[in-house]
């Protein structure tokens, strides 16, 4: 089916001193609109980005990096904010229903990819297929990719790379900015929207935001409406700080709230339908058993103090993770209980009838406290060096009367130091960095069964990166980077021993898994030019013991059993792009990405590394029919050009395509994975800004999405494994007919 997705951002701002777009401080350059740089794909190697030591222009950085800026995260249609820059080159993502989406990068994910929100590391429950980045899409102004091992600067768990995720930037002095935005798509109904309002007088800072999101079950025309893809999201964000000559201090709160329903992928045998409750209804915003609450909470004090010589920053972070899991089976347990007790308890269950979630059958509760303090010199003779002290505390509770992984403890601390030297046209970079990881599993026993042991594993890393990058002249770059990355097992990896209803299988740990290394070797070439730009990375990464989940054959509380293992990997790849643009308002795109992840000397059905994802060549068309402020414009021209009225600016519309090759590649040792064949996906999209008095008011964006209908799944979907259907022999569920 067809979706159609519109945003409507509106924006208003109170000036004194600044002009409305202008960006409060140099380090935030990355984010500007690419509507409003002239010849961008001319500039893009002067942005600065902040993934690396410091902030540094992208082409001086060494390994590869993907900026994407505002105005393209705003014009993409997406259920959450993985699935927004899902489609940047080496990106892919892994997906369980409508909602919940987890990074891939360059065919690594889960907890090898570290996500960066408000200065620190996001810590949810990453390591399971049904739980997402519990973040406000909304209140992610840009976004940095750094693609490769980043333990370096982010410790264990950065092995294929880190996703940063940037909120708006502080705004000048005297400024005070309010905006609003709302989105609808056709195919599950989801409405979004989203308040902010900023400020800055004399220094003191403030940012405010509120958001929400719901959808109604999803539809596809080999399932129909699919149960438990339903969600509901609700937001907010507050800052307050101080922004002088001296540096800042900040203090973020965040709070994150969603109801995801749970895909269970069950089919009525003579029928073929996905089973569902009786007074089911596909439209329907009300959550519907099975389902999770997740609340996330997050505080930040983040400083920074500038002195003659350098910067000293300190950021310290307390995250609260709560995920619970409400069953149908659990709830009808209760209820026939429930009408054997006596008055008091009636009136319990009448409060459960109504919606009270008192009795989760699943309930995780993450205390997170995590700590980075760096400092950064100036250029001297250039030069630039640092070094930095990170970690994290962790405690793991089990709340519920069901259990997935152990109840644990965790104490991770890093130390490291780099050096960069500009040599003219030459820039090389490296350091070293020690970590070491405590992890202490609590013992559990259940109906007079040991259900968990007791166990503690300690970790210890050596990692480090040396690179170069040539800047040819003012239009070529040669990159190089050699880095090597470390990875301590997660507890689910560890300790597992339970069912996973939302991934559709039973898990089972292994508490003797050695600690993964990397080393992985990148080569890039960025050209750019007034009328083509191109890029080109490949990578090879060695992995030493490789974990994965592998299935066993056997089925246990009806569900297959996978186990943790692991072995040797090799990972090689590529990302190539090409930009054409013959005229400036003219633009024709192509990206291709891919990557061979396999176990040497294995045989054909163990050959490769389950769940990698298929090659991929995005191609997109764009006009910019409507540019009032061209750059061969005077800057009074600009300024007094449709001074008076309304009028549209920045028009363009957009034709595109996703073409999502045949993944053959899998592990089919006991059914582990299946091969997906390719599919193509087609769409178009139009935009632009409505200006009053050559001031941006609002802005339009209107994307129609899958126009030839494809039925597809996509590779890295769990849900591609759920029960077949026994009326047409199609097994699993079909994916939302996204890009």
């Amino acid at each position: 089916m067809k979706r159609l997705f519109f945003v409507l951002s509106l924006s208003g701002a109170c000036l004194t001193a600044t002009a409305q777009d202008s960006i409060a401080s140099p380090q935030h350059q990355h984010a500007l609109d690419s509507a409003d740089i002239f010849y961008r794909h001319m500039q893009l190697n002067e942005l600065t980005v902040t993934g690396v030591t410091g902030n540094t222009k992208l082409k001086h950085a060494t390994g590869p990096i993907t900026v994407v800026n505002a105005k393209d995260l705003r014009a993409i249609a997406s259920t959450n904010i993985i699935d927004a820059i899902s489609r940047q080159p080496g990106m892919d993502q892994l997906t369980t229903g409508c909602g919940i989406s987890k990074p891939i990068i360059r065919g690594l994910g889960y907890n090898r990819v570290v996500v960066m929100s408000e200065g620190v590391r996001q810590e949810g429950q990453q390591w399971g297929d049904e739980h997402g980045v519990e973040v406000d899409g909304g209140s992610v102004h840009s976004v940095e990719i750094l693609k490769g091992p980043a333990s370096l600067m982010y410790g264990s768990d950065a092995m294929a790379g880190v996703v940063i995720l940037h909120s708006r930037p502080i705004l000048p002095e005297g400024e005070l900015r309010g905006s609003f935005s709302s989105e609808y798509q056709t195919n599950n109904g989801l409405m979004g929207y989203s308040l902010n309002m900023g400020g800055n007088h004399h220094g003191l800072v403030w940012d405010g935001r509120w958001s929400g999101k719901r959808a109604h079950a999803y539809w596809n025309k080999f399932d129909g409406y699919v149960p438990g893809s339903q969600f509901k999201e609700m937001s907010g964000r507050a800052m307050l700080g101080l922004q002088k000559q001296w540096g800042h201090s900040r203090l973020i709160g965040t709070v994150f709230h969603q109801t995801p329903g749970i895909i269970e992928g069950g089919r009525d045998p003579q029928t073929g339908d996905l089973t569902h409750a009786d007074d089911w209804r596909g439209h329907s915003y009300d959550k519907w058993l099975p389902y999770q609450q997740v609340r996330h909470y997050k505080l930040v004090w983040d400083n920074a103090i500038n002195f003659s010589h350098g910067t000293l920053k300190a950021v310290v972070g307390y995250q609260q993770n709560r995920r619970q899991e409400y069953e149908e089976a659990h709830h009808h347990e209760h209820e026939e209980d429930e009408h054997e007790e006596d008055e008091h308890e009636e009136h319990e269950h009448e409060e459960h009838e109504h919606g009270g979630e008192d009795e989760p059958a699943l309930d995780f509760k993450l205390h997170t406290v995590t700590y980075d303090l760096r400092y950064l010199t100036r250029e001297f003779s250039g030069w630039k060096l640092s070094g930095g002290l990170q970690g994290m505390w962790q405690k793991s509770l089990n709340l519920g009367e069901e259990f997935l992984i152990p109840a644990y403890n965790l104490f991770d601390i890093g130390v490291y130091a780099t050096a960069s030297k500009q040599l003219r046209r030459w820039t090389l970079n490296g350091g070293v960095r020690l970590d070491h990881r405590h992890l202490h599993g609590e013992a559990l026993e259940e109906d007079g069964v040991m259900r968990f042991t007791d166990f503690s594993r300690n970790f210890n890393g050596v990692t480090g990166s040396v690179g170069a990058v040539w800047n040819v002249n003012d239009h070529l770059n040669l990159r190089f980077n050699t880095a090597r990355g470390f990875r301590a097992p997660n507890m689910s990896e560890l300790g597992s021993n339970g069912a996973h209803e939302g991934a559709l299988r039973y898990e089972i740990g292994n508490q003797q898994l050695d600690p993964e290394y990397s080393l992985q070797f990148d080569l890039g070439l960025d050209f750019t030019s007034r009328y083509v730009s191109a890029q080109l990375a490949l990578f090879a990464n060695l992995i030493d013991n490789y974990i994965f989940l592998r299935g066993e054959g056997r089925e246990l509380d009806d569900r297959p059993v996978y186990s943790y293992t692991q072995g040797d990997a090799r990972l090689l790849g590529f990302e190539a792009g090409v930009d054409v643009h013959p005229i400036h308002s003219l633009h024709f795109e192509n990206i291709f990405s891919y990557v061979d992840a396999r176990q040497p000397d294995q045989p054909e059905e163990t050959k490769y590394l389950p769940y990698t994802p298929a090659p991929r060549w995005t191609s997109k068309i764009k006009w910019e029919i409507l540019h009032h402020s061209h750059p061969t414009m005077g800057a009074h021209a600009r300024h007094t050009h449709h001074a008076k009225g309304l009028s549209a600016d920045n028009l363009y519309i957009a034709a595109g395509m996703d073409y999502y090759l045949k993944q053959s590649h899998v592990y089919s040792l006991d059914d582990t994975e299946t091969e997906t064949p390719g599919y193509v996906l087609v769409n178009l999209s139009a935009g632009t800004d409505l200006t009053w008095k050559n001031r941006k008011i609002a802005e339009l964006c209107i994307v129609a999405d899958n126009l030839l209908n494809e039925a597809y799944q996509s590779h890295l979907s769990r849900l591609k494994y759920a029960d077949v259907n026994s009326v047409t022999g199609r097994q699993g569920v079909y994916n939302i007919n996204i890009f």
